[in-house]
């Protein structure tokens, strides 16, 4: 498997589905599922009831994973969606915003 084009830490574009258009931090990456966590991307609501850890009980709000597919990598200069091509520069691989051209924070 080659070198991952979206990593933890990266500003991400959702591209389709519910949250289409919203933007978020990549909390987790998952390689063997082909998912990924945004942050405030994707919740799910799980209703708790009352136990001892937790005697309030209530609703859980947590981020899911969701298809890598459906984000793009956002661009450093604009923000809008990219994709991502490798290159080196001094001797060194680092990803390139297709868009605008940019290094992409490594």
């Amino acid at each position: 498997m080659g070198a991952a084009k979206i990593r933890k830490g990266d500003e991400v574009v959702v591209l389709s589905g519910k949250d289409k258009g919203r933007t978020g931090t990549v909390q987790k990456v998952l390689p063997k599922d082909g998912k990924i966590i945004v942050e405030g991307v994707n919740v799910a609501t799980r209703h708790v009831k009352p136990s001892q850890a937790n005697p309030q009980g209530g609703i859980d709000r947590s981020p899911a994973p969701m298809h890598i597919s459906k984000v793009a990598l956002a661009d450093p200069k604009d923000g809008k969606p990219t994709r991502v091509r490798f290159e080196e520069k001094d001797g060194k691989k680092v990803r390139v915003a297709v868009k605008s051209g940019e290094v992409v924070n490594d």
